[in-house]
């Protein structure tokens, strides 16, 4: 097959945006180029690439196969160029990390250090809810995903680098708040909790589950900041990551409870596809992360 590098990174930004007029204005082309060259490529591979069906665009088995090498021989081209840079002395690139909401409370902090330290690197940064950082993981379209709980279902490389207490949280004028208690003390209390699929909500039911314990659930709500405000205004107990409180939720809107074996253990990881390597920005932030633990650590401190 005689394919060349523009016609894959075309086809890359076909299957990316679903249009041949968005991909051709992301390749800087003319449509009626980018249709040619993109007929070019079907006949080079000799299988329709993709079909129109209602004017929106579908990749056939072949496209989608093509846009995963697309997708490959891309990155591995990122990498090379920053490895270039990097022996030249010089740090650019892109780096693509997602991250569950929840780590929206500590992530984007270590990311500005990081800008600050190396200016010359873009980075996007998503946050987004357990599935779709899932999603995203199963299409490789990041150089890392950040969470509290890595599926299950795909082979994986999968480092915990953090941990993630979980605690249980009351109204301040609780009458539970300031006392030593068991989990069986809760049976009576309602729960406000994360969505089904959350990490949040999967360590909890399985700690629910080893203690044979049935939490009496009045409201799900899909953001922490959602259900500090529900429990600080009475709607009930909840079981939030020790990461998610600031100092105005702990003045203003609700307690830690002491309840014996709290807080549920759980770890923040660094997930990635099996067998895929980091390029050098990646390796950099990655070494980053590490190296910021103890300090995000100690900014626990205050709250237990």
């Amino acid at each position: 097959m005689n394919i060349s590098f523009r016609q894959l990174r075309l086809f890359k930004a076909l299957a990316e945006t679903g249009s041949v007029t968005a991909a051709a204005r992301l390749m800087h082309v003319t449509q009626p180029t980018a249709s040619m060259q993109l007929k070019e490529l079907s006949n080079s591979v000799g299988l329709p690439l993709f079909e129109i069906v209602g004017k929106k665009i579908y990749l056939t088995e072949a496209g989608k196969s093509l846009a995963l090498t697309a997708q490959s021989i891309s990155k591995e081209w990122e990498n090379f160029d920053q490895t270039i840079a990097s022996i030249k002395g010089i740090e650019t690139g892109a780096l693509k990390i997602s991250v569950v909401s929840t780590a929206k409370y500590f992530i984007p902090r270590l990311v500005g250090n990081f800008c600050a330290d190396h200016p010359g690197v873009d980075i996007a940064l998503e946050v987004l809810n357990r599935d779709a950082v899932i999603s995203r993981l199963e299409s490789n379209l990041d150089d890392m995903a950040i969470m509290t709980q890595p599926p299950a279902h795909l082979e994986i490389q999968d480092e915990i680098f953090l941990e993630n207490p979980l605690v249980c949280i009351a109204k301040k004028s609780h009458p539970l708040v300031g006392k030593k208690i068991n989990l069986n003390d809760l049976a009576n209390e309602f729960f406000v909790m994360r969505e089904v699929g959350s990490g949040t909500r999967i360590s909890c039911d399985l700690f629910f589950k080893d203690h044979k314990f049935s939490p009496k659930v009045r409201l799900t709500l899909g953001s922490n900041e959602a259900i500090k405000h529900a429990v600080g205004s009475g709607l009930g107990l909840s079981i939030v990551s020790m990461h998610s409180l600031t100092e105005y939720d702990l003045k203003s809107l609700v307690s830690i409870l002491t309840i014996n074996d709290f807080p549920i253990k759980s770890q923040w990881h660094i997930v990635t596809l099996k067998g895929k390597k980091f390029s050098p920005i990646a390796q950099i932030f990655h070494d980053h992360l590490l190296e910021k633990v103890s300090e995000i650590n100690k900014s626990l401190l205050h709250i237990y």
